[in-house]
């Protein structure tokens, strides 16, 4: 158990419980909008703040109220958003932030069972992120209390406003203590938001944060999707024509266990943190720039300022969680007229993180497949012939003829070559073993996952709006879409097993013609 000490975050002091938290999601140091402010929140000013989405603004206000909330069952924050997924998201990184503290955070948004959310606030709630609409429904209906809220955030205000929302605020504002602290989130600051501000903030400081320009450089990007990363790397390290490698984790604990696992496999790696003394980090870069080392395994803080020409790759091995982090990473190679090449692993669950990055930064990020094992050997023939004759050249291999000579009585002298080289390279390393996603019996077709989707004919879904919404979400053929069946209130689509993992992670909670669905796999028939 976390005793409740003060850490410190950059220069900022938090309990340990939330600097745990935080620590466990990758913040190294705080972002320039969470530098400014969090000790402003802290100290309990209203903020009005100018900053967009990839700037780290839901941690600006995310951890301040991790820390100023109690433990009491009674709503004491209150967080309002223009979308429902941007709701989602919101509530989903404040959980993550209170993860060691017994704060509890519930998403209210259209488009889900209202009965369920009035069980969950009637079994206590600290802090509720909603979308305007819905959050009006519940004070209508009396089933959600305001009169604790001592914190109230309003995020993409903007937004909101363009949403035609700015009516339902004003009506939601009545409900909530004037006694309260008031936090503005906008990326513009249009009249209305400045009219909205000096109604309802009291001796607000102003943040502004500018959103750097962001420039893609000449490299490369490509990803590759598994659920083995590591796996994934390695076969990568093996088949692609590298230089020096810089690999990007999020964690310093991840930096660590990725070095120990590849130095594992025979890898040459070293790592760069923030736990690193000067000295180590000197020695490290000294290895690196030398060519004594070929690949560095680092964090997005540990890697700032680097200045190291001739970097022909760069690993996402954990995808970056904003976009400025994704082109920093990618900074790193492609310089000086040189082409790079930028690799991001993904698990299925990332995909949207991937597409809300292409999004940002106005770039395609090509999918490939993993290469097999038969492609690592073609890539590495000509390093084989290379060994072979080098070694014949060399001599000294009389031990080695000895037993050839013992063999040869019974086999093909070139099947003896080809099963050593053969030994030497899979018996060297161990052969990549492919996962493969188990659905079990779900009634399709060999090589095929069916899937239900909870929604039919009474939503008036047609073959064609599920095979466009599925090919453009999950970033696949439409062509290669199964069989599809549409009944009443639900419908079974059969997809390739190889692209089912990725369908379900992708469509679940999505929508299709704007009706929100679910989606799993069916039961065999």
């Amino acid at each position: 158990m976390l005793k409740d000490t003060v850490t410190l975050f950059g220069n900022i002091s938090l309990t340990k419980k939330t600097a745990a938290a935080i620590t466990e999601m990758g913040f190294e140091e705080p972002s320039p909008i969470q530098n400014q402010t969090i000790p402003l929140v802290l100290a309990g000013n209203d903020v009005l703040g100018q900053a967009q989405t990839g700037t780290g603004k839901t941690a600006a206000f995310g951890i301040p109220i991790m820390e100023r909330i109690t433990e009491l069952k009674q709503i004491q924050a209150l967080v309002l958003t223009p979308t429902r997924e941007l709701a989602i998201q919101v509530s989903e990184e404040l959980g993550k932030i209170g993860k060691f503290k017994r704060i509890k955070t519930l998403p209210i948004y259209g488009g889900q069972a209202i009965d369920r959310q009035i069980r969950t606030l009637k079994s206590g709630v600290q802090v509720v992120v909603g979308t305007p609409g819905r959050l009006l429904d519940h004070i209508r209906r009396n089933t959600i209390k305001l009169d604790n809220v001592k914190m109230l955030i309003l995020d993409e205000a903007d937004e909101m406003l363009d949403m035609g929302f700015v009516d339902d605020l004003e009506s939601i504002l009545q409900h909530v203590p004037a006694e309260r602290q008031t936090l503005l989130f906008s990326a513009t600051m249009p009249t209305e938001i400045m009219v909205l501000a000096n109604k309802y903030m009291k001796d607000r400081v102003t943040v502004t944060i500018s959103k750097e320009q962001l420039t893609v450089p000449l490299t490369d990007q490509i990803y590759y999707e598994t659920r083995d990363k590591l796996d994934g790397l390695c076969r990568v390290l093996d088949s692609e024509t590298v230089g020096r490698v810089i690999i990007f984790c999020r964690t310093k604990k991840g930096v660590d266990d990725l070095v120990a696992s590849l130095s594992a496999r025979g890898y040459i790696s070293d790592a760069l943190h923030g736990d690193l003394s000067q000295a180590q980090r000197d020695r490290v870069m000294k290895k690196f720039r030398d060519g004594k080392l070929d690949i560095l395994i680092a964090t997005d803080v540990a890697a700032r300022g680097l200045d190291i020409d001739d970097i022909t790759h760069v690993i996402n091995y954990d995808i970056p969680q904003d976009p400025e982090s994704y082109v920093h990473r990618i900074g790193r190679t492609g310089r000086a007229g040189k082409k790079g090449v930028a690799i991001t692993f993904i698990q299925p669950r990332e995909y949207r993180q991937l597409k809300l990055i292409e999004k940002e930064v106005k770039t395609r990020i090509l999918r490939r497949q993993l290469p097999s094992p038969a492609d690592i050997l073609e890539r590495q023939t000509e390093v084989i012939k290379n060994q072979l004759t080098q070694t014949i050249a060399r001599g000294s291999f009389d031990v080695y003829s000895g037993i050839v000579a013992d063999l040869a009585a019974d086999y093909d002298p070139i099947d003896l070559a080809a099963a050593a080289l053969k030994l030497f390279q899979e018996g060297y390393k161990e052969q990549a073993v492919i996962e493969k996603a188990q659905f079990g019996n779900t009634g399709a077709e060999p090589g095929m996952v069916r899937l239900f989707i909870n929604a039919g004919r009474a939503q008036r879904i047609q073959p064609q709006d599920i095979v466009r919404t599925i090919a453009e979400e999950a970033d696949i053929e439409g062509s290669i879409i199964g069989v599809i069946n549409i009944y009443d209130k639900f419908t079974f689509v059969e997809v390739p097993e190889s692209v089912a993992e990725r369908v379900l992670s992708v469509m679940n909670k999505n929508t299709i013609k704007g009706y929100r669905i679910n989606i799993e796999p069916a039961k065999g028939r």
